[in-house]
């Protein structure tokens, strides 16, 4: 694959991340509960430095969104949306199962994303137009089409629990083929790779999902809100899938607030 010199930029940065994330996991650091009650260390902090400065590095016009630094727009210019430490609660119970995301939005377009996991093995990465990767292998979403072949991987249900589409939810889980719960980035990676079929989630941000948008749409698949609708910045639930399942699915949630 011919990368841009974006894409080539935000993979530096990622492994920039990586080098702190190494340095840091397992050494118990101490943990500070935001606003939001989630929790932060100087882990991510850290990490969102070296990323922000490894992009700044390279283009210093563009704006950036970080979910430790916060949101420095550039008129008229591209932004970078990073999440250091997608997965905190893991990194400090010390499990691998977190991950950097960096996404490249342009105007009203997600048009490149890198998904790193340095501690679980696997680097996904994907622009528009130029196809998705994992660890260097070219990613295909999956040919299945009927519900009761396909396997779903469901996370951050909390607000779908409190909405009446979760009976419509129960139904779903009924039909499909296997449910599981692999969350974060890895069931991202995994529809993208063909391994599984639907994700579904709610409580997320958009820079929890971003760089998963492209990774799984240059795959094949398609990716939109519980609703249907295209993801934004304020998008907080996913309805992802290898595109023919897309619809039935959308159909029998119907999502509502």
């Amino acid at each position: 694959m011919e990368i841009s010199a974006e894409l080539d930029a935000a993979l530096a940065a990622a492994e920039a991340g990586a080098r702190v994330i190494r340095e840091c996991y397992q050494r118990n650091l101490a943990v500070t509960i935001k606003a939001d009650k989630s929790p932060v260390t100087e882990a991510d902090v850290r990490t969102e430095q070296a990323i922000k400065a490894a992009l700044a590095e390279r283009f210093p016009t563009y704006g950036f969104f970080g979910e430790e630094t916060g949101r420095d727009e550039q008129p008229d210019a591209p932004m970078w949306l990073v999440d250091p430490i997608d997965g905190t609660k893991a990194f400090v119970r010390e499990y691998p199962m977190f991950s950097t995301q960096i996404a490249l939005l342009r105007g009203d377009q997600l048009v490149l994303g890198v998904s790193s996991a340095p501690l679980y093995g696997e680097l996904a990465y994907a622009e528009r137009g130029r196809g998705a990767f994992l660890n260097g292998r070219r990613l295909r979403v999956s040919e299945v089409s009927s519900l009761d072949q396909a396997a779903l991987s469901a996370g951050n249900l909390k607000t779908l629990a409190q909405s009446p589409s979760w009976s419509a939810y129960g139904a779903l889980v009924a039909q499909v083929g296997r449910i599981r719960g692999y969350g974060d980035f890895l069931h991202y990676h995994l529809l993208a790779d063909g391994k599984i079929d639907v994700v579904v989630e709610s409580d997320v941000n958009i820079l929890d999902i971003a760089a998963l948008v492209t990774i799984v749409e240059e795959a094949g698949g398609q990716f939109t809100t519980l609703d249907g609708r295209p993801i934004g910045l304020n998008s907080t639930t996913v309805l992802a899938s290898n595109g023919k399942l897309q619809a039935c699915v959308e159909a029998r949630i119907a999502f509502n607030r």
